[in-house]
């Protein structure tokens, strides 16, 4: 039995990089992390990247993040993230990469790392830098990348990885693919990845964050859901964690009503980013995770909010309030 192909991973992959950014700078970019001060806590610069990718008719983006860092030495830098989700490689990758780099550099003079995270599934496209040059005029750049597929030939760099949250997103994500045509073999899948979340120790809060990750990325028919809620709890119930199934009585409520979530998700986007002019894309990740009733009442907040940062901070309350339950 198939499972229908999940064509959003964009809104997971964005949460789950703000959520777990310094796990995922050790896991993939641990020269670079090394060298941050992780005392001073990042920055995303959500405005800024808008302001410099609006207006690039360039193709179309994918998951772009824009974080400030400071470094061990007292230096500001910028990180540039791309996260490739596209399930074919695409022609113009490199250029989008060169032309983000070279505009953060000209409009706001700060230096700027790029990196790229492909994760899409061919195997033979990795490309790392972009060139042109005639008549003696060169530019060359180049840039990090890391091949999710790759983890699949050596899994063991995901056990050595010290419960590091990041490595249970790639998991996640491999297992999205290789299971798009067997539901039965997905849901073996989604139940044995949420196990190893109370076996390997993380925390509650941890535990709530990843399974959203899970729970979007490795979709289920209606049927496989049902049995996956049902063996879920009385998982939980053997473990006396119920984490997931109590947060699931109080708001993921069963199959995520995900027919009525996704239109009402939907709707209230079109409504903040004509009210708030803001880039389409930062409006799904401020969403994502909310239950139906909560964005029932983020449709009521919406009109008394100022700005899309108003929005950002309700929702953030309200998936906190909802980890301490």
């Amino acid at each position: 039995m198939g499972v229908e192909k999940v064509t959003d991973y964009d809104s997971p992959w964005k949460e789950i990089l703000e959520t777990y950014f310094e796990p995922f700078m050790r896991l993939f970019f641990s020269e670079a992390h090394a060298a941050i001060d992780w005392k001073r806590p990042p920055e995303f610069l959500d405005q800024e990247l808008q302001q410099i990718t609006q207006d690039a008719e360039i193709g179309p983006r994918r998951v772009d993040k824009l974080v400030k860092v400071w470094l061990l030495n007292g230096r500001e830098a910028w990180i540039l993230i791309h996260v490739e989700v596209q399930a074919q490689k695409e022609k113009g990758f490199p250029f989008r990469m060169f032309v983000y780099h070279y505009r953060i550099l000209d409009r706001y003079n700060r230096e700027v790392v790029s990196l790229a995270i492909l994760a899409d599934e061919n195997p033979e496209w990795r490309p790392d830098q972009y060139g042109h040059g005639l008549w003696g005029c060169e530019v060359q750049f180049r840039y990090p990348v890391v091949k999710l597929l790759d983890y699949r030939k050596a899994p063991g760099l995901l056990e050595a990885a010290e419960r590091n949250p990041f490595a249970v997103v790639v998991r996640a994500h491999l297992a999205a693919m290789e299971t798009r045509k067997d539901a039965d073999r997905r849901l073996h899948s989604k139940i044995h990845l949420i196990k190893s979340l109370y076996s390997e120790g993380y925390s509650r809060h941890d535990i709530l964050n990843l399974f959203r990750f899970i729970d979007w990325m490795l979709d289920l028919p209606e049927a496989h859901q049902s049995l996956f809620w049902e063996t879920l709890k009385e998982y939980e119930e053997g473990k006396k964690m119920p984490y997931i199934t109590s947060v699931e009585r109080i708001g993921m409520e069963k199959g995520m009503e995900k027919g009525m979530e996704k239109e009402a998700v939907r709707f209230l986007s079109r409504q903040m980013v004509r009210r708030f002019q803001v880039d389409p894309d930062l409006v799904p990740p401020i969403l994502f995770g909310l239950s139906t009733e909560e964005i029932e009442e983020l449709g009521e907040r919406f009109l008394e909010a100022s700005s899309l940062d108003d929005i950002r901070a309700w929702a953030e309350e309200k998936r906190l309030a909802r980890t301490q339950q």
